[in-house]
């Protein structure tokens, strides 16, 4: 059973990883697939033949304008960072309406865990059980899990001092043009900031050594 309530209008940080640590995103189409859930399940739309969706997704990195502005007019979630590892991820999303979270969460894990059973000729569990959450309580641990999760890159050394341009992850959506619009609610953590240099400059300086170290012993 979860330790905490989720409640509206509250944000977490929620995360998980494959089970018995196993790299659950191998390729590019993995990595597309998880971002569609994640930026499109906020909301209780269904996407019949949900493969061609994000086959268009794929291909231009948006869908169309009208089911976006359906998507955000009926989410029971805010999307507000992400970043999507090969074997983990991590997100913070504000609950909207009783019971987004745990919907959102179930929908994304149901859905990725049946496609990546069906493409690996795999059975069984994908994520190691449920999700972790944790209840953020106050602006100054916002933005220290924000910089959290955008420095995760760093764990990989291809990526370590360049996790500005991963492209997995919210950090890019920050620090230049939000790719994803109102799909994903940077304004709660740059709200706090005077410009997006001050956020990069945050990020890099963080002490959020104490977050990794929490984050990985839930892991």
């Amino acid at each position: 059973m979860r330790l905490i309530k989720i409640a509206p209008g509250e944000h977490y940080h929620v995360f998980n990883r494959g089970v018995n640590k196993q790299v659950v995103f191998h390729d590019t189409g993995d990595y597309f697939r998880f971002l569609f859930l994640i930026l499109y399940f906020q909301s209780p739309m269904i996407f019949q033949q949900l493969g061609r969706f994000v086959k268009e997704f794929v291909q231009s990195s948006a869908l169309d304008r009208g089911q976006e502005e359906e998507i955000v007019k009926k989410r029971v979630v805010e999307l507000v960072t992400f970043c999507i590892m090969p074997n983990h991820f991590h997100l913070i999303v504000r609950e909207k309406e009783e019971g987004g979270i745990a919907t959102y969460m179930q929908r994304i894990l149901t859905s990725y865990s049946k496609y990546y059973n069906t493409k690996y000729e795999k059975s069984g569990h994908v994520f190691q059980g449920p999700y972790k959450a944790v209840h953020i309580t106050n602006d100054v641990q916002l933005l220290h899990t924000s910089a959290y999760i955008h420095r995760n890159p760093r764990e990989m050394t291809m990526w370590f001092r360049k996790e500005d341009k991963y492209l997995w992850s919210s950090y890019q959506d920050f620090i230049g043009e939000n790719r994803w619009e109102k799909l994903l609610v940077t304004d709660v953590v740059m709200g706090e900031f005077k410009d997006k240099k001050h956020y990069h400059k945050f990020v890099e300086t963080s002490p959020a050594k104490m977050l990794e170290e929490m984050s990985k012993a839930e892991l």
